[in-house]
């Protein structure tokens, strides 16, 4: 690898964004996640929100409103917004790991750089993921329960969609971590060990 990139992709609740901050602030080297939302912003013109609402999510087969003119290639197809958002920050992503060593969170990163990537995937038992996400947001179980299912639902979806891998196929990943069965220090000290 040229550069430094590695590649997180986590299930929700695993603390994998976290992880991966953490990670980039010790190395000294750039992290994206949200970021990349927020730069797709800006190149397209279009609304935060409106590429937030789609971020990481598969279209909808029954509806995807028009709500931009770039959803309309030039033979007059229509083109959901989830994939506009998804081309953007594959060319986004591809000339970051030109340019600079960075920590990608999600986004099928990994598959998008393929060779050029330290890539990990973060997990850990449901519910350890449960209870992560309640001291996180304060919500109650109930409700954390289906938002945790729902959320890893979306993320297989949308990474299944774009990549046609399996989202839990450990063999595409250079490391699996059970961040239910390790601190944050040591899951940064065995990223590190393979850097």
């Amino acid at each position: 690898m040229s550069k430094r990139i590695i590649t997180i992709n986590r299930m929700f609740g695993s603390n994998g964004r976290v992880i991966g901050k953490a990670l980039a602030e010790d190395l000294g080297i750039q992290f994206y996640d949200k970021e990349l939302i927020a730069m797709a912003s800006k190149e397209k013109q279009v609304p935060f929100s409106e590429f937030a609402k789609v971020d990481e999510k598969k279209a909808s087969q029954w509806t995807f409103p028009v709500d931009h003119e770039f959803q309309i290639d030039t033979d007059f197809h229509l083109i959901p917004m989830n994939d506009v958002l998804y081309d953007i920050q594959r060319k986004i992503i591809l000339s970051l790991s030109e340019k600079e060593d960075c920590v990608i969170v999600g986004r099928c990163a990994n598959h998008i750089l393929k060779d050029k990537t330290l890539s990990i995937f973060i997990y850990a038992p449901f519910e350890v993921r449960v209870q992560n996400v309640i001291a996180r947001t304060g919500r109650e179980e109930k409700s954390v329960r289906k938002l945790v299912k729902k959320m890893d639902k979306e993320r297989r979806a949308y990474y299944e969609y774009f990549t046609d891998n399996k989202w839990t196929d450990l063999s595409q990943y250079n490391l699996c971590i059970d961040s239910g069965h390790f601190s944050t220090d040591q899951i940064l000290n065995m990223i590190k060990g393979c850097l």
